[in-house]
């Protein structure tokens, strides 16, 4: 099979861990030994989330006032090479030695008149005093949202409209190698009134960035990998209930939050809508069990209805 697997960001830097490349890269290793397992007769692609990572290059930014902080676009891409790297250094270290790699820093285009950029809502960076923020705010023209009792710097999240290496994905893909791209979403640009393709100051999903990828791929599964192991109803009551199968028609009438399992639902439909193929929301751990029916949340246009574990 052509496997698309999505790794989220928080499965790569866990809630509340300490934002240390020891950390990254151990589960970083736990992910490697799930997609080791699957490697053998399937041609793999691996995306990946990179908030925790954008967001501590934001703080490392921020504390060096010489020089004023590097745009999103350039800080996308330069975690696009960090997290590549480790991932095919773990990986490498359990294929056989021939086993070839390709990190690819990935451009995706999204809209001008995407009506994102009229309510900008993923914040990214520190955390601010309200004084601070509208200085910021108004010194840097940014736009600023509460959080919490703090303020933060909120930017577009614009949907996915074209990846410019798809082909260069698939010649490699056509050799037998093991790509890593699109991370983070891939690095947002745009074309000018001028025709030329620039980058820009906002952060595409992961997902539908992912989604996009597997269905351009013509992937037969795309695997959206977290840190919980489906999607749930009633998620954090007594009445929560996993789900193990679902039509994309059924899943999206549920309802999931917008900052966490929402993207993943909505990519995860749009793959099984657009393609007839089956995508799985699951845990990272769970990986090679996802690959064979085992677990993890499965979206797929073939049956219809929805059912639970």
């Amino acid at each position: 099979m052509r496997i698309v697997v999505a790794l989220g960001g928080n499965a790569l830097l866990r809630r509340g861990q300490p934002m240390t490349a020891e950390n990254q890269r151990e589960n970083i290793q736990t992910a490697a030994k799930q997609i080791a397992r699957i490697a053998t007769g399937n041609e793999l692609v691996v995306a990946h989330g990179n908030g925790p990572q954008v967001g501590l290059l934001s703080l490392q930014a921020a504390a060096y006032t010489a020089v004023s902080p590097y745009p999103l676009d350039v800080l996308g891409a330069e975690t696009e090479g960090m997290i590549g790297y480790m991932i095919e250094q773990e990986l490498g270290n359990l294929l056989p030695p021939d086993a070839p790699f390709a990190t690819l820093l990935t451009q995706v285009e999204v809209d001008p008149k995407d009506p994102a950029f009229q309510n900008p809502t993923k914040p990214i960076g520190p955390v601010y005093t309200e004084t601070e923020a509208k200085s910021l705010a108004a010194e840097k023209g940014w736009s600023i949202a509460p959080d919490g009792d703090k303020f933060r710097r909120v930017v577009a999240s614009p949907k996915p409209k074209r990846i410019f290496e798809i082909r260069p994905i698939k010649w490699l893909l056509e050799k037998g190698t093991i790509v890593i791209c699109a991370g983070g979403g891939g690095i947002p640009t745009m074309y000018g009134e001028d025709g030329k393709l620039r980058g820009i100051e906002a952060v595409i999903d992961k997902d539908l960035c992912s989604s996009l990828l597997a269905e351009q791929l013509n992937s037969d599964l795309l695997v959206i990998a977290t840190d919980v192991n489906a999607a749930f109803i009633d998620w954090g009551k007594p009445t929560q209930k996993g789900i193990a199968q679902a039509h994309p028609d059924e899943l999206e009438k549920l309802g999931f939050a917008s900052g966490s399992m929402g993207p993943k639902v909505e990519a995860a439909c749009e793959f099984a809508r657009k393609t007839g193929k089956t995508a799985v929301i699951g845990a990272l751990a769970d990986i090679e069990a996802i690959v064979q029916g085992k677990a993890g949340t499965r979206v797929s246009t073939e049956k219809p209805g929805i059912s639970y574990f």
